[in-house]
């Protein structure tokens, strides 16, 4: 029976949420195109999350450049130390990267000598660190002065901005400064899906604040990433934290936790969502003294100069698409017949509203269809809500297919409303059906919205 990994996947493509990158010429491993409804979601989900982080008036926007100065990965260690352990297979040739590999075999072990191959069972080689940042070079003349990699996570154009924002702005701590971008790696083994890519997006916050208060920041903003998954419908029992154990931390982290979704992939089933760690006031004081900038914050009422430590929450934008997908995912049976329905929070549905003619024959109930679609078009517009018109197929198709791509409601135009100007509403995971009257349909959606 496949995993509901595997049905997303072909559901993704078959309804256009995700379709394979340069698919046509043989695809490009690690690359994803996003299709008409995929963009809805993707951009439902954002906009969700910047709502969340900008509702207080101390978090600063940001949109840093994907191409940086050399020298601020050189001084973020990024240069010397971003790699992953490689082996190859001296057999099939195939390239794993070691934490990949079954049992998650440790670098150590290789280096006693040979493991497996898990392809072929062939001898694989000593493991050795490969590079995982994509390098290019600017301008016309390719040596190593005009060097830059494109940036393999967004949060160091926030601390390289950290001046900027502070002279522009002069905020007071706490505050934050958050950003949504592309982001690039070049992963020895892009799989399962959007799970780990070569390509993704990334939506950060950057928390600068006292030192001695960065404990209370972290417990605070960890509480506050998990209500946020539950307030737009992922289930309890598919998300987690995970404390970072000592020896897992990341040299710049004095804690760290991740929020792990179930997908499946794993031993256990879970795998990093989200990671929040206590960056401590390692990031400032690294480029400090790298560019020579004071990047220090002056506190006016203590007349005291220190590095504010940064709590940051760092979510995969293309690993919550998945979690949402795979988390809204049910087979059930409706009517006595089995369906596939995408129960997705209302705010994220690519869809909020379909709207049928019963009939597509009949020339009087489409023009009444045309006009009940035309002013949903209207009230909609400048909101993030989209609108489908569907006359392909019997009513029975028209609901599965609604269902299988997550639309909260379909308005279904027949006989009836012909008489008394009422339409019927269906509920997409009841398969309720109400009818009410043309001119409140308006304030019902915006009502069930809510």
């Amino acid at each position: 029976m496949a995993s509901t990994l595997e049905k997303i996947t072909s559901l993704a493509k078959r309804r256009g949420f995700i379709y394979p990158g340069s698919e046509i010429y043989g695809g490009l491993a690690g690359t994803w195109d996003y299709g008409p409804l995929g963009v809805f979601l993707k951009e439902n989900i954002k906009y969700e999350w910047w709502r969340h982080m900008l509702r207080e008036d101390h978090i600063y926007a940001l949109d840093g450049a994907i191409l940086m100065n050399s020298k601020v990965w050189e001084a973020s260690g990024h240069v010397e130390q971003f790699s992953d352990p490689l082996v190859d297979c001296k057999k099939c040739k195939k390239r794993f990267r070691v934490d990949h590999l079954p049992r998650r075999t440790a670098l150590r072990d290789l280096k006693d000598g040979p493991s497996a191959c898990p392809e072929c069972g062939g001898e694989l080689t000593e493991a050795r660190p490969f590079q995982m940042m994509f390098k290019t070079h600017a301008g016309p003349v390719e040596d190593s002065s005009s060097v830059v990699y494109l940036r393999p996570e967004t949060a160091q154009a926030i601390f390289v901005n950290f001046k900027n924002v502070m002279d522009s702005f002069h905020p007071n701590l706490p505050f934050g400064i958050a950003q949504v971008g592309k982001a690039f790696r070049n992963e020895i083994t892009p799989q399962h899906f959007l799970f780990r890519a070569r390509e993704f997006e990334q939506m950060e916050l950057e928390y600068f604040g006292r030192p001695d208060h960065a404990d209370q920041y972290f417990d605070d903003i960890c509480k506050m990433r998990m209500d946020w998954f539950l307030s737009l419908g992922i289930k309890k029992k598919n998300i987690r934290f995970r404390k970072h154990d000592k020896d897992e931390l990341a040299h710049y982290a004095k804690q760290a936790t991740d929020i792990e979704y179930r997908y499946g992939i794993s031993e256990d089933g879970f795998s990093e969502l989200e990671g929040i760690a206590n960056r401590t006031d390692f990031d400032l004081k690294t480029h400090s003294e790298h560019s020579r900038e004071d990047l220090q914050y002056f506190d006016e009422e203590k007349k005291e100069r220190f590095y504010p430590y940064v709590i940051e929450p760092s979510l995969g934008l293309d690993r919550a698409f998945l979690a949402f997908l795979m988390d809204g995912y049910e087979e059930d049976k409706l009517g006595g017949e089995r369906r596939v329905v995408l129960k997705l929070h209302p705010k994220l549905a690519p869809i909020k509203v379909a709207v049928f003619p019963l009939v597509a024959n009949k020339k009087d109930i489409i023009e009444k269809a045309r006009e009940v679609y035309r002013a949903f078009s209207r009230l909609v517009e400048g909101m993030r809500f989209r609108v489908m018109w569907d006359d392909i197929g019997n009513i029975g198709k028209r609901y599965r297919r609604q269902d299988e791509i997550g639309t909260p409601w379909c308005v279904t135009i027949d006989y009836q409303t012909l008489e008394d100007d009422t339409v019927t509403i269906r509920d997409r995971d009841t398969g309720k059906q109400e009818r009410h009257n043309i001119s409140s349909l308006d304030k019902y959606i915006l009502e069930m919205l809510k």
